[in-house]
């Protein structure tokens, strides 16, 4: 079995697939998309960073705001990676995160304005506007290069995953913690074990409703509310 490198220093890499189903009351999901399902994979019994390249902070990572919503919605991220928040609607917004991951607040901004966070820690940040109650993202920060986010159909890839094992960690926002810590195992990566198969993963449905940043509900919108409080 290959390691995280071979005896002459070099591990063939591959593409990891898997395909994700996701389960309702014990019955396969029909309703709707499996997209936005993360999978990443970290070295097993090794520290941070150990035997692996540096995740790439690569530049161009955003979440634009745009018609009341964070565009994309799921964001998978390396450690240390600056992520611009620029404003493209002809309004205020409030961006902030004060629940899990990286907490900040950036403040009341303008139209075609941008705000930058640097997510600096590993952790999932719940994204949303202080002014729209309807809008929500997520940004993922992991400790890893070898990360993917399923598409629409369910299907994910990682690519130049080298061969050995690794803890392969699952988050999809429908999905209990719990159940997605159970989720967590060992895996064996080669040329000959390259897909992780189907797996299933059971949604809940989580209600996604929330509070301000000062923990109050959302005002009403008024149909007179100026731009910078309930456009």
């Amino acid at each position: 079995m290959l390691g995280l490198s071979s005896v002459s220093g070099w591990a063939q890499e591959v593409t990891v697939t898997a395909d994700v189903v996701l389960v309702h009351g014990g019955k396969k999901s029909k309703a709707r998309g499996t997209g936005n399902v993360v999978l990443w994979l970290t070295p097993a019994n090794s520290a941070p960073h150990a035997g692996m390249p540096a995740p790439a902070t690569s530049n161009g990572l955003r979440l634009v705001q745009r018609n009341k919503s964070f565009e994309p919605h799921v964001l998978v991220v390396p450690v240390d990676s600056v992520v611009e928040f620029p404003n493209r609607d002809p309004f205020f917004h409030n961006v902030f995160s004060l629940f899990e991951g990286k907490r900040f607040d950036l403040g009341l901004y303008e139209a075609g304005s941008t705000r930058n966070v640097v997510f600096d820690k590993p952790g999932i940040s719940y994204i949303f506007c202080n002014i729209h109650s309807e809008m929500s993202a997520v940004v993922i920060a992991v400790n890893s290069p070898y990360y993917g986010i399923s598409d629409r159909s369910g299907r994910v890839a990682i690519p130049n995953v080298p061969s050995g094992r690794y803890t392969l960690r699952i988050w999809y926002e429908d999905t209990l913690p719990e159940e997605l810590n159970n989720l967590t195992r060992e895996v064996t990566i080669s040329p000959d074990a390259s897909t992780l198969g189907a797996m299933r993963l059971p949604a809940t449905g989580m209600p996604q409703g929330h509070q301000n940043m000062y923990g109050r509900d959302y005002p009403p919108v008024l149909p007179d509310s100026p731009s910078y409080e309930r456009h």
